[in-house]
């Protein structure tokens, strides 16, 4: 199989498309034919060597796939020719890749293979921070970073079907234009607006009843100021940093709650809930188009480098998606 795996950390640069070994289902796990791979942040901080896979996962890089089933191993039902997409530990950007069966998750009808490339590990995360973790409900206010974002443009839809109130933030006219359109009560510009303002005006001074954040660090005295009382805080990421001067008053004044987690280091058994659970919610939105991937541009998986010099300059609205293998 081809697939991209630094051999040192580095730049973009050093991801180069080589020859490897078709990898082998074991018991439960089905053989994929990847057709589209998405391309995920936590990939940059992979290649730079700051993000090592899980005990025993390929260092290929990779988190979320979509494709055909070649073959299967011992105890699978699913046959070959299945047309799937799923969220994997590593192994994503090849032309083969082996997955769990209850991982995986069927494309909708009408659903082109660029798209389905683009759904699993943005959905998925944006499902397990708003409802697993987060707890959202009808009727309440969500505070999202990053609304641009792969994860961020799945959470705005995910959190206007649960019924909430969303306020997002952004970087560009474009890309706040772009959140409205997916359904943002409110659209905030990062760098000309202090969002924790915007907060106090539309929710009569009362704050958020969930932020989910991407940023950490930087944002942690802002984030405290827009929660609510009795609040919620989830953290998804620290693009800003994790370390800092924190205080932690807000969380006992206001009784907030605060999580954190990451879906590669769930275990197997947590990941396939969770795919169910997002299944019975998101798979029949998709299929009618409540809610819908979105997709920046589309590269042959040789050119990863240069997807990752994109996503690295934030020079992207959505998703990047890698073409493995022919998508008709």
């Amino acid at each position: 199989m081809h697939a991209v795996r630094p051999e040192v950390p580095g730049g973009p640069e050093v991801l180069r498309l080589r020859e490897l070994p078709d990898p082998v289902p074991g018991p439960g796990e089905v053989l994929v034919e990847v057709v589209t791979a998405g391309v995920n942040r936590a990939d940059l901080l992979q290649r730079r060597g700051k993000y090592p896979p899980p005990a025993g996962v390929t260092d290929v890089l990779g988190l979320e796939i979509a494709g055909r089933v070649l073959s299967t191993g011992e105890g699978v039902t699913s046959r070959p020719g299945r047309q799937v997409m799923a969220v994997v530990s590593g192994g994503g950007y090849a032309t083969r890749c082996t997955v769990p069966e209850e991982h995986l998750l069927d494309i909708p009808d009408g659903m082109n293979w660029i798209d389905a490339g683009a759904v699993p590990e943005a959905f998925l995360t944006a499902w397990l921070n708003l409802h697993e973790l987060g707890g959202l409900q009808a009727g309440e206010t969500v505070l999202l970073h990053a609304g641009a974002s792969g994860v961020g443009t799945a959470a705005i839809q995910i959190a206007r079907e649960l019924g909430a109130r969303v306020l997002t933030t952004a970087g560009s006219p474009e890309k706040l234009d772009l959140c409205r359109r997916l359904g943002a009560h409110r659209a905030i510009h990062r760098h000309e607006e202090d969002f924790v303002r915007v907060v106090e005006h539309e929710t009569d001074g009362r704050g958020v009843d969930l932020v989910v954040d991407v940023v950490g660090a930087p944002y942690w005295e802002r984030n405290t100021a827009a929660v609510a009382r009795g609040g919620r805080l989830v953290l998804v990421g620290f693009l800003g940093g994790s370390r800092g001067d924190l205080d932690l008053g807000p969380i006992l004044r206001k009784s907030l709650t605060v999580r954190g987690t990451t879906l590669r280091g769930r275990s197997r058994e947590a990941k396939a809930t969770l795919v169910a659970s997002f299944a019975e919610f998101g798979l029949p939105r998709l299929a009618d188009g409540r809610l819908r991937a979105v997709v920046d541009r589309a590269l042959p998986l040789g050119e990863a480098a240069e997807a990752h010099r994109a996503l690295e300059a934030n020079a992207t609205a959505g998703k990047i998606v890698l073409v493995a293998s022919p998508t008709s």
